[in-house]
């Protein structure tokens, strides 16, 4: 099966980028089924590179490789093998959890999957990555050595891919929904089976170990705790105090147990169940203060569609938190959101410190783990933005 590119629409491939719009293409050669393998030739017939097919999506085609080589078995094996050999150092007696195969940055389009202790939890995103995914499945059991496989193909880009969601269990058993897990030598519960992405922000591995380092004597305020990364770390800083806040009962809950779990002074936790907006609103009233404030919000903007509406709202949380740090006090803020690049980010968290009439400095930026790498040539796969500011 072939796909011929309009003239000129081969320049991102000759970039090594792995997308091919649909807008780009002059002609589909056969009926090639959602996930096959297809290849994309030039306007004058010249061969670019091998794809996945998904003839429901905007992205139409994305690239295995751009080499003229049998995309198979064999193939996956061996990116499957590069990718979790670069990353077997992060595993150690401190870790048991990382991500091993982060989609386009490892040249596997749509395949994403984490470890989690001696689970492995897999989530195919694309139609191409549906279409190999027990070989898939197989070679990562392979590759590892596990037994066990939960599948979260449940987030919301399978719609655009024509793809319904799937969650359940692909091979081995799993006693329990929650396993405890090890990093940076604090221990987690994790629900793989209900938990946010695959069951925990393994992208925050760094981040939360940088917290745990700021947070001495300090009385920290952990917005969007979930269940807990932050929080725990301030506490395992020797924070003078913690509250923590989120709008979801069951994960404060799993924040308190893995804060039990740890041996970790309860007497110095507090938790509020609520929306972190108004609840900032709430504390600016009482005049309320913090040493540490951490901001670490859901994805305001998927895409570069929803950016306006979401500067307004990384606007408001960053300016009330500015407004709530003491003297000297620190604002560790994030944004995950792929339509907020790292320059609009930064800009709007200065906007935030002049609306709030404070004087602030950047003193560190933060990013996704190294277990999220990023392919020089697919620049989408930067999404965490992270600024460690200090109010002067």
């Amino acid at each position: 099966m072939q796909i011929t590119l309009k003239k000129g629409r081969e320049k991102s491939l000759l970039r090594r980028h792995p997308w091919i719009f649909s807008g780009a293409i002059l002609q589909v050669d056969g009926e090639p089924a959602a996930g096959s393998t297809v290849d994309l030739l030039s306007s004058d017939k010249q061969f670019l590179a091998r794809a996945s097919y998904s003839p429901h999506s905007q992205i139409r085609a994305r690239v295995w490789t751009f080499k003229d080589e049998p995309v198979d078995r064999e193939f996956f094996r061996k990116r499957i093998h590069q990718a979790t050999n670069t990353r077997s150092y992060l595993f150690d007696s401190k870790n048991n959890s990382a991500r091993m195969i982060y989609a386009e940055s490892d040249n596997l389009p749509g395949l994403i999957a984490d470890r989690y202790a001696d689970v492995i939890v897999m989530q195919c995103l694309t139609a191409g990555a549906e279409y190999w995914k027990e070989t898939f499945a197989d070679l990562l059991l392979e590759e590892t050595g596990l037994a066990t496989i939960y599948e979260r193909s449940d987030a919301d880009v399978r719609e655009l891919e024509g793809l319904e969601s799937k969650i359940g269990l692909l091979h081995g058993t799993l006693p329990d929904s929650r396993i405890t897990i090890t990093e940076n030598n604090i221990q987690y519960k994790v629900n793989l089976t209900q938990g946010h992405k695959t069951g925990f922000y393994l992208d925050q591995r760094k981040n939360r170990l940088n917290v745990r380092d700021l947070a001495k004597d300090k009385d920290v305020l952990d917005c969007f705790c979930y269940t807990g990364g932050f929080t725990i770390n301030a506490l395992a800083g020797k924070a003078n105090s913690v509250l923590s806040v989120d709008s979801s009962a069951d994960a404060l809950e799993l924040c308190k147990e893995n804060i039990a779990l740890n041996d970790l002074p309860v007497d110095k936790h507090s938790s509020i169940e609520g929306d972190v907006f108004q609840l900032l609103r709430k504390f600016r009233d009482e005049a309320r203060s913090f040493d540490m404030i951490i901001l670490d919000p859901p994805k305001f903007a998927p895409t570069a569609s929803h950016a306006e509406k979401a500067t307004r709202a990384y606007k408001d949380i960053n300016l009330l938190a500015f407004k709530l740090l003491r003297p000297g006090g620190i604002l560790v803020t994030f944004s995950c959101s792929g339509g907020v690049d790292s320059t609009l980010f930064q800009k709007i968290v200065a906007g935030s410190a002049l609306d709030a009439g404070v004087d602030a400095q950047i003193v560190e930026h933060l990013s996704q783990g190294p277990d999220h790498p990023i392919s020089l040539h697919f620049p989408e796969g930067a999404y965490l933005k992270g600024l460690v500011c200090l109010k002067r």
